[in-house]
């Protein structure tokens, strides 16, 4: 592969990831497979949750694809390389900037700041009905979530915690 082809399939790959990242966590975390994600939207002490399954379950998944990759093709190891690439970036941004597991920084403004306040509402839910926000590194105006919440928590779709100001 040329470089254009590598570098295309990566940032495809990461962009490709937060699509799939958004119709997992909507369709599987927030359903059948709540039984895993149900402790992430919980108050806790623990240092791991069960919600860490899906990053080993991938892991794993994704180890294959370079092993793949490695002996029968290029592109699907630099599609496995853009793939980690997004875990990377989400660990840093969900586990550590917004959950704060890795390290302790509250920003005061910018698209961190929207990030950090899009996942808040995310889990301004009780249970797994309802919601917003189901992606991870691109968020929406959170007054618009908001507007959301409130229209869902109104309708009877969600129950909304009174401190998300829905």
């Amino acid at each position: 592969m040329n470089t254009i082809a590598i570098v295309a399939t990566v940032l495809l790959a990461v962009l490709g990831m937060e699509l799939f990242a958004w119709w997992a966590h909507k369709y599987i975390m927030h359903g059948w497979g709540w039984g895993w994600h149900r402790d992430h939207h919980e108050p806790h002490d623990n240092t791991f949750e069960k919600n860490d399954l899906y990053a080993v379950t991938f892991g794993t998944i994704v180890f294959f694809l370079f092993l793949y990759g490695y002996y029968r093709s290029e592109f699907v190891w630099w599609l496995a390389f853009g793939i980690t690439l997004y875990g990377l970036i989400y660990t840093i941004v969900h586990d550590g900037l917004v959950h704060q597991r890795y390290f302790r920084w509250v920003p005061k403004r910018g698209y961190a700041k929207r990030l950090v306040q899009a996942h808040k509402l995310h889990h301004a839910t009780v249970g797994k009905q309802g919601g917003v926000s189901f992606g991870f590194v691109f968020a929406r105006d959170p007054a618009r979530l908001k507007e959301e919440l409130k229209r869902q928590r109104e309708s009877g779709e969600a129950i909304v915690r009174e401190s998300a100001g829905a």
